[in-house]
């Protein structure tokens, strides 16, 4: 049992399902609300907001006889204050009393009537008179009189009546222990309503769920079609199909989604391009040294041992291309090094300006032996904030790399100038220049154009570069031209004052 229990909690439940589900509810709940409200509390809430209405109208009244005081006059026709009666009259205007029925009245008699009910009234029956339209009406029926009595012992209340079939609500008021206001109206048949409408609520609510479920299927139908086809894509991605893409046209947060998946796919399948770029250009420049190495030891040992000259000359290359193997790993271990952070720098201010006159003094005599000319021009003053390790790292490899595709007439500059804010340095090269497509890619780990293909080296000098500078935040590129050379360039954020 409990294994089962474990199963169900762990079971994956579709959208589609959550969603179908979620519906339901819904429209269980809407259907619960609508039933409470038409069917439960219809009667109250109508019994509620009438007995709210007559009070109002009732205290209209109880407020003008505090103000008199005695109402009765003998003197005055029906006996009622002849002021006092105005009063209520010009109180009365309007839809006060429109659908009720007023009697104030003391404990003797009824002094103030009017009869607005459009049903009988419980209170004042009217009795039909053979063969006339008109009756009398009881204005102290026993009904009245005992209603009456029982507010004069005991005060305000609201009481129900029933005439003919139809309920009639009275709400009364005791006046100074003298007088009794009583204003009443006949209620709807909202009982009856409320049944009507509880008979059909089963009906109502198989429509309303059958509608919401169908709903919710074509709904989580559409909302789902794009999570499938991301997650169908995922799979072929999951099977090495790199080249797979979602067509994806809301524009919603799925939407973003699949244009992010399909950015992560270009992504992944351009760095698995790179990977087999890497296993080809690193099997190759490990496999040259290694051959080498191996070769050349086996050579002294089993030949050249005996021989100091040659041997010398073997072990010197033995020697070479272990020193290229131990590059190789160097620049692979630090650009890992900048490129997952771990490098932390160390900020100085220091003048950038003298540190480029400086590596490229130290160039001059390699590019002396290649036959090369190294031109620096640099203004003053152009001090930065930055770890001066790392750019020294970062000028040390743009200019092995102009150094390596320099042209025919031997040129390399080295250029730093101060502008708004910024000190920009570019090293320059009359090279073969860069194509266009491979610009993009210039500064791709292991990435080499045509023109450098079969060319020694790691293919990450640029890749370093590139690490270093986005660790410091700072802009860089390259601009390029076929057949002119190129330009490589780097900004940094000049330090406050």
């Amino acid at each position: 049992m409990k294994q089962k229990i474990r199963e169900w909690k762990t079971r994956r439940i579709s959208i589609r399902a959550k969603l179908m589900f979620f519906a339901a509810v819904m429209a269980a709940a809407v259907i619960g609300l609508v039933w409470v409200l038409n069917v439960q509390l219809l009667v109250p809430m109508y019994n509620e907001r009438i007995e709210k209405e007559l009070s109002e109208t009732a205290d209209i009244y109880v407020n003008i006889i505090k103000k008199y005081g005695s109402i009765e006059d003998s003197g005055s026709p029906g006996g009622v204050n002849a002021d006092f009666f105005a009063e209520i009259t010009d109180a009365s205007t309007g839809d006060v009393l429109t659908g009720k029925c007023l009697e104030i009245s003391n404990a003797e008699r009824n002094l103030v009537h009017s009869h607005n009910i459009s049903y009988q009234c419980a209170l004042h029956p009217n009795t039909r008179i053979a063969f006339t339209e008109n009756g009398t009406t009881d204005w102290n029926s026993l009904a009245a009189v005992a209603l009456r009595t029982r507010v004069l012992l005991q005060g305000d209340m609201t009481y129900l009546l029933e005439s003919s079939g139809v309920e009639q609500m009275v709400v009364c008021r005791r006046v100074e222990n003298r007088y009794v206001v009583m204003v009443s109206t006949d209620l709807a048949r909202i009982g009856e309503a409320a049944g009507v409408i509880g008979f059909q609520m089963p009906l109502i609510a198989g429509l309303v769920l059958l509608l919401g479920l169908a709903w919710a299927y074509w709904f989580s139908r559409w909302f789902t079609k794009p999570l499938s086809e991301l997650s169908g894509a995922a799979r072929e991605m999951a099977r090495g199909n790199y080249s797979v893409r979602v067509d994806c046209r809301t524009n919603d947060e799925i939407g973003t989604l699949a244009d992010d998946f399909n950015t992560m796919a270009a992504e992944v399948a351009r760095s698995s391009a790179l990977q087999r770029d890497l296993l080809a250009n690193i099997s190759h420049d490990l496999r040259t040294p290694l051959t080498l190495i191996k070769g050349y030891a086996e050579t002294v040992r089993d030949l050249t041992g005996d021989d100091p000259k040659e041997r010398n000359e073997q072990m010197d290359i033995i020697v070479d291309e272990a020193d290229r193997l131990s590059s190789l790993v160097n620049s692979v271990l630090e650009l890992s090094k900048y490129s997952s952070g771990t490098a932390a720098m160390n900020p100085v201010r220091f003048d950038l300006a003298q540190l480029c006159e400086e590596l490229a003094a130290r160039y001059e005599d390699i590019c002396g032996k290649n036959g090369c000319t190294m031109h620096v021009e640099t203004d003053e003053g152009c001090e930065v904030e930055a770890d001066p390790d790392a750019l020294t790292r970062v000028v040390h490899n743009l200019l092995g790399n102009a150094l390596h595709h320099a042209g025919e007439d031997g040129y390399l500059g080295v250029r730093v100038k101060k502008l708004d804010g910024c000190v920009r340095v570019e090293v320059i090269d009359h090279g073969k220049g860069i194509s266009p497509e491979d610009l993009p890619h210039i500064f791709d780990r292991y990435y080499r154009s045509r023109a450098d293909a079969g060319k020694t080296g790691t293919g990450l000098g640029l890749s370093i570069v590139k690490a270093i500078l986005v660790q410091h935040g700072w802009s860089f590129g390259v601009q390029s031209e076929v057949g002119k050379g190129s330009t490589f360039w780097f900004e940094t954020r000049r330090p406050r004052p």
